[in-house]
């Protein structure tokens, strides 16, 4: 529990106190963020706001992580296998940013260029996953054998390669407005903080042995306390955004953490907000292509609600208490699941 703590803790202070500096650093070297002019009109007065902030975010999640191992907690495959991962997808969102901001447009890395580093990276991690950190390659809900089907090697690689990938774009597309994806994200890891020590607790019903199950933890509440301290500077009016840095790893680590820690299909409950709304882009999209017309006034949604005149701050708000609801029944779910599992009821 005090590793948790220390892991929460720290990666929060630091968030809150790096933050800042970085935003001084950006705002003198003219580093800020490229609005998109088909957006609503009200983001145009947010250009030039730094971004990037998703730096600081990984910089809190590595010190909190690395901090909390002075209890004695050893390092596990499955937790250093996340740490590496975020890093990753978040040098693909830095030079995502970089190139945005260095030709001073809204578009960065083209999709091709930018869909091929998210498979690669995710292929990367599936395959450590598997041949490395011995994952087990049933399809989960809860526990390893919630739904007794067993994916196989090749078959859960990419499996694992869909739902990071996924994750990935899906933390991205919610990042359009000031504290929507760091608040929100913030629900999701606090939750898998909480999943990961009870696995570690009850190994037996789990099957997570060692300290994996507790090391996950240790990188799920690092990655809340970053997310809660960023939002501090990242909250309406934003000092600061996060980038593509911080979207694309903070969305990896989600859908990583989900995969080593059983929760395959549990996942897509507890990050429930981001699941909507990639669905409103995935159908925005096919509405538009197949009959020429649009669902919604813009996707992705939250933009719609903007649009029909709901401030921002209510939108983001109304989104974060859908958020933490969706958290909370994952929560739920797996804590009836135990109950069933160990006979308590």
């Amino acid at each position: 529990m005090i590793s948790l703590m220390l892991a929460g803790g720290v990666a929060l202070w630091v968030a809150v106190l790096v933050t800042p500096v970085l935003i001084r650093w950006l705002a003198r070297n003219r580093i800020g963020q490229q609005i998109r002019e088909d957006g609503p009109q009200r983001h145009l007065a947010k250009a030039g706001t730094p971004t990037m902030g998703g730096l600081a975010m990984l910089v809190s999640v590595v010190v909190g992580y690395l901090v909390a191992h002075l209890s004695d907690v050893r390092f596990s495959r499955a937790g250093i296998l996340v740490v590496v991962v975020m890093v990753a997808a978040g040098a693909i969102g830095f030079l995502d940013d970089w190139i945005k901001v260095r030709n001073r447009r809204s578009l960065g890395l083209n999709k091709r260029a930018k869909f091929a580093s998210q498979i690669l990276v995710a292929l990367g991690f599936a395959l450590a996953a598997e041949r490395w950190a011995h994952v087990n390659t049933f399809l989960s809900f809860t526990r390893w054998d919630s739904t007794g089907v067993n994916l196989g090697a090749v078959g859960w690689v990419l499996f694992a390669v869909l739902v990071v990938v996924g994750t990935s774009n899906a933390v991205n597309l919610t990042d359009g407005l000031d504290g929507l994806a760091s608040g929100s994200a913030t629900f999701c890891f606090a939750i898998l903080a909480i999943i990961g020590y009870w696995q570690y607790r009850h190994p037996p019903i789990y099957r997570l042995y060692g300290s994996a199950p507790l090391d996950m933890a240790m990188v799920s509440t690092a990655l809340a306390g970053a997310c809660l301290g960023f939002l501090w500077w990242n909250a309406a009016p934003a000092r600061i955004f996060m980038g593509d840095t911080g979207s694309l790893a903070i969305g990896t680590g989600l859908g990583a953490l989900g995969l080593l820690m059983n929760l395959d299909l549990l996942l897509a409950v507890i990050g429930g907000l981001f699941v909507i709304v990639t669905l409103s882009v995935v159908v925005q999209v096919v509405s538009y292509r197949v009959f020429g017309r649009r669902v919604l006034r813009m996707a992705p949604l939250h933009h719609h609600f903007e649009l029909m005149g709901w401030p921002e701050t209510t939108v983001i708000v109304r989104f974060w208490i859908l958020a933490g609801l969706f958290a909370a029944l994952g929560l739920g779910i797996f804590y009836a699941d135990f109950l069933s599992a160990s006979g308590l009821r």
